[in-house]
Order: C-alpha cells, then sequence, then structure tokens
C-alpha cells in the first residue's frame, strides 16, 4: 500500500501536471511571440508575422491546392489559412513546451527554427516588404525571454531537475517515473510559476492589442478615403426606369457595397496613404511618366455601369456585382505614354505586389476602362482598391480588375507573365454568357399556383439579348428582360408559371448579342470561367 502511493499513483499524477504545465509554458512562449510581433509590425509599419508567413504560403502554393482551397472555402479562404497557421502554431508551441521542460534547448532550437521559416516568408513573399523581417525578429527575442522566464518559474515548482527523479516501483515494469517534488519547491513555487505565467500572458496580449490599435490608427490616419471626388463634365443620368424589378428575393441592380464581392490574394486589406501615392507608367512606350493623386484629380473624368464578375464564380454563385464606377480613362493614359505597336499586355501590379496581364487591346478598343477613384457615388473603400484601381467591362477581375495599383507596365504576353499566368489560368479571359435563378430561393417554398421566376443575366461589353426559362424539364418560353443602361451591366428577368404542388425545378438560359446562347455543359471555373446553365429545386404546398 505505500509503494503504491509514494512511488505510482501520486508520482503518475505529478507527472500528468507536469505534461500539463509544459504545454502551458508553450502555449504561452507562443503568445509572447505573437504579442510582440504585432507590436513591432504596428509601431514599424509593417506586416505581422503571421500574414508574412500567410503571404509566403498563397504565393509559393502549388497551383492546384490553391484552386482546391478557392472552391472549397470561397470568400472565408483567408481566415481559413490564418486560423491553420495559428493551429499549427498551438500544437507545435505545446508540444515543443513538454519537450523543453525536460530539455530546455529543445525550447529554444524550436524558437531559432519558427524565426528562421519567418524570415524566410519574409524573402519569399512577393511584397517588397523586408522591414517585416523586424516584426519576426522582434516576436522571436520576446519568445525567447518568456521561455527563459517560464522555465525558470517550473524548475522552483518541480524542483531543480524540474521534478523528475528515477525510480522503478514494482507497478510500473520497472519503467522511470517522476518523483513527487520535495516539499521545499510545492507551496511557493506553485504560487511563482502562476504568477509568472499570468505576467506573461497579460504583457503579451497587451502588445498583440497595442500592436493592432497602433497599426490601424496609422493606417487610418494616414489613408482615410477623402470625402470629395472630382465631378464629371459630362454626369451619367439616372438609371432607366424599369432598370430594377423590385421583386422580393431578386438580386438588386445596383449591388450595396456592402455586399460587393471581394476576391484577392491579400491577406490583410492594403492601406495606401494617397498623398504618397503615384502611379508609373512604363515599359513598351515611348513617353514613360509618373503621376501622383494631386496631378490626377486634375483630370477629366467620366462615369460607367459596370458589372465585375470573379473567374472563380461557380454556375449560378454570387461572385459578381454592379455599380457605377468613377474614374480616368486608361486609354488617355496610354496614349499619353505612347504604347508601341507590339505591346500586347498591360501588366499592372498591386501595392503587395500583386500582377494582372490585360489584353492591351481590351483598354483600346474604346470600352470604358477605367482608373477609377469612385464606386456607388463614393470614395474607393479600402476594401475595393483605394485610393485607385482598375476596372474593365468584359474581362474577369484576374484579368482587368488590379486594386491598390501603383504601377502599369505596357510589355508581351510572350515575355511576362502575371501571378495567375504562371498557375496555368487563362490570359485573355473575356467573361462568359451566363444567367441565374433568384426567386425562388434554391430550395424554397411557395404557395402552389401562380409563380413568379426571376434572376439576372450577365455578358459583359456584348449584352444581353434574351433569357429563357423552363420548369421541369418541359419546354423553353422566353422571360422578360428589364432596362438596362448598356451592355457592360447585367441584366434582371422575371417570368411566372403555374404549378401544382410538390417538388418543382426551374431551369435558365441566356443569349447574348452575338447569337450565342449558354451551353449546357458544366466546365469548372479555372482556368477562364465556369460554363453550363443554372437550374435550382423549389416545393410548392
Amino acid at each position: 500500500m505505500t509503494n503504491e502511493t509514494s512511488g505510482g499513483r501520486a508520482p503518475r499524477h505529478e507527472g500528468r501536471r507536469r505534461t500539463a504545465v509544459g504545454a502551458g509554458v508553450g502555449l504561452l512562449v507562443v503568445g509572447a511571440s505573437l504579442g510582440f510581433g504585432e507590436l513591432a509590425a504596428g509601431l514599424f509599419r509593417v506586416t505581422s508575422p503571421v500574414v508574412t508567413v500567410g503571404d509566403a504560403l498563397v504565393d509559393n502554393s502549388p497551383p492546384l491546392l490553391m484552386e482546391w482551397a478557392i472552391s472549397l472555402f470561397g470568400t472565408a479562404d483567408k481566415a481559413v489559412l490564418i486560423a491553420g497557421i495559428l493551429s499549427v502554431l498551438v500544437l507545435v508551441g505545446a508540444v515543443l513546451g513538454i519537450m523543453a521542460s525536460i530539455r530546455p534547448a529543445v525550447g529554444y532550437v524550436g524558437l531559432g527554427l519558427f524565426t528562421a521559416a519567418g524570415l524566410a516568408a519574409v524573402a519569399l513573399r512577393r511584397s517588397d516588404d523586408p522591414g517585416a523581417a523586424a516584426a519576426v525578429v522582434a516576436g522571436a527575442v520576446a519568445g525567447a525571454a518568456a521561455l527563459t522566464l517560464l522555465l525558470r518559474a517550473e524548475r522552483r515548482r518541480f524542483g531543480p531537475e524540474g521534478g523528475r527523479e528515477t525510480g522503478t516501483p514494482a507497478d510500473t515494469g520497472g519503467d522511470p517515473l517522476p518523483a513527487p517534488a520535495p516539499e521545499e519547491y510545492r507551496g511557493p513555487g506553485r504560487r511563482g510559476l502562476v504568477i509568472t505565467a499570468a505576467g506573461v500572458l497579460a504583457v503579451s496580449g497587451s502588445a498583440g492589442v497595442l500592436g493592432r490599435l497602433s497599426a490601424l490608427a496609422g493606417a487610418d490616419a494616414a489613408s482615410r478615403p477623402g470625402a470629395a471626388l472630382p465631378i464629371p463634365a459630362r454626369p451619367l443620368s439616372d438609371l432607366p426606369p424599369g432598370t430594377d424589378l423590385g421583386v422580393p428575393g431578386l438580386t438588386p441592380f445596383t449591388t450595396p457595397e456592402r455586399d460587393f464581392y471581394r476576391i484577392d490574394t491579400a491577406l490583410t486589406i492594403p492601406r495606401v496613404d494617397s498623398s504618397r501615392w503615384r502611379l508609373r507608367v512604363h515599359g513598351m512606350v515611348d513617353r514613360p511618366f509618373e503621376i501622383d493623386m494631386d496631378e490626377l484629380m486634375t483630370r477629366d473624368v467620366i462615369e460607367a455601369d459596370i458589372t465585375l464578375a470573379c473567374v472563380s464564380n461557380q454556375v449560378g454563385g454570387d461572385l459578381i456585382g454592379n455599380t457605377r464606377w468613377l474614374g480616368f480613362p486608361l486609354a488617355d493614359l496610354l496614349r499619353e505614354a505612347g504604347v508601341r505597336s507590339d505591346a500586347d499586355q498591360i501588366l499592372s501590379t498591386s501595392t503587395d505586389g500583386w500582377t494582372c496581364g490585360t489584353p492591351t487591346e481590351a483598354v483600346m478598343d474604346g470600352r470604358d476602362a477605367l482608373l477609377a477613384v469612385g464606386m456607388g457615388g463614393a470614395p474607393l473603400p479600402h476594401v475595393h482598391g483605394y485610393p485607385a484601381r482598375m476596372v474593365m467591362p468584359g474581362l474577369y477581375g484576374f484579368v482587368g480588375a488590379t486594386k491598390w495599383v501603383t504601377d502599369i507596365k505596357l510589355t508581351r504576353f510572350a515575355d511576362e507573365r502575371s501571378y495567375w499566368a504562371r498557375r496555368g489560368w487563362g490570359v485573355q479571359a473575356p467573361i462568359k454568357t451566363m444567367s441565374r435563378v433568384d426567386v425562388p430561393a434554391p430550395l424554397g417554398r411557395v404557395e402552389a399556383g401562380d409563380v413568379v421566376l426571376a434572376g439576372v443575366a450577365w455578358a459583359q461589353h456584348r449584352g444581353i439579348d434574351a433569357v429563357e426559362v423552363r420548369v421541369d424539364d418541359g419546354d423553353w418560353w422566353e422571360a422578360e428582360l428589364a432596362e438596362v443602361p448598356g451592355i457592360d451591366t447585367w441584366v434582371q428577368w422575371i417570368a411566372e408559371t403555374t404549378v401544382g404542388p410538390g417538388v418543382h425545378s426551374v431551369e435558365v438560359r441566356a443569349t447574348d448579342s452575338t447569337g450565342y446562347t449558354q451551353t449546357a455543359e458544366r466546365v469548372d471555373p479555372i482556368p477562364d470561367g465556369a460554363t453550363g446553365r443554372h437550374r435550382i429545386r423549389f416545393t410548392a404546398d
């Protein structure tokens, strides 16, 4: 009985407690590294270590992995990536903490490896932000300091040898077991460990919060969108009557800014100081130049109603939006630079290093290709490209909608490839003719009898000539189209039918102004846009 109590159960209990404390030490060290990394990032106005690693992973991941993430998580892919990085840090940190409680050197080696990975991420990410290394180093130093303090407190709690002594009681089969810590280490040692852990947690948390507040405050003060926009010489009139059919559940013709889709590779939204923003136009041009925001705002602006769509949009998807844009004709800027005849690509670059390849012909063919500064009657919000972005009617966003644009280089597709072109995506990518059913809602319920069918269709820079629907695989009939201000926007459609009780299906197809009718063949969005017809089911009661 004495042997079991003093050499068996008690040591086992103390060993489990020792493991839990070691895991806690590891988590606190991770917290200290992250907190002080955020603080340094906020003070130095650089990218935080977690975002730096995330950016490097995005930039250097295999294309198939990126396509899988986009298709699986959609607009939540960035949040999932950050959560994944933090989860790995927590798990590995806990394991290293347990190991460091036995061999402290393991903890310091682990911190060194994480620091090396962070510095490698700084070098590998596309954004030219070498200052981000300072945040990585600050996090490493804070982590090492926290590890030293916590291991010292742990030793006081469990004894000079960590409370580990060899023993071979009979009921363990001869395996060594930790012995109880001497009495002199139990009371004061426990309190000291708790106080040290609480102190590390409080200081690390405060550092992280201060870092985030500093980053946000500095960014807001430097780059808050201005209240005034230039007034176009010929403002657009109001939308034609009948543009928005007002059917409950039908997507509105004009997308509110809060609902406008956002797809890009930026893990954190760039906040560009408009007073320091400059656009460089160069490459295969006769007269390269740079222009700042003050000079840009002295030029003539135009308004245009344009629907933008993402190539990742699935059949029936919602990665599409329409609004009125305000901006400067891109063609005018290119003519000023004197584009050479063999420059078939406009390679534009975002402030975070992302690149986009746009066919030069698409800008120069007379369409309303814009360097936009306004959206929906207000300055561009940060999330949609403030202070300036490209807007290209008729092309998917990845080949014509660079946000936070700072560089336009005239080049050739044969000589340079953009971010997504290097990953096997298309280089021309005109938006494909598409339509969607919004009413009834998919899997929705309606009353049997007369039923309204409604949705939207789009074929930007070609325009929609007709939309047809059918119910339960019956005959096609033509829907009524709403009015539109031009060929660069989507159009609402409406039809009516009568159905009895039960489950029914609705399918839609559109025909554009070239005479092309939407195909039934399903093709995945990558590399240059999905095809197929949208079909939904609903129940009539």
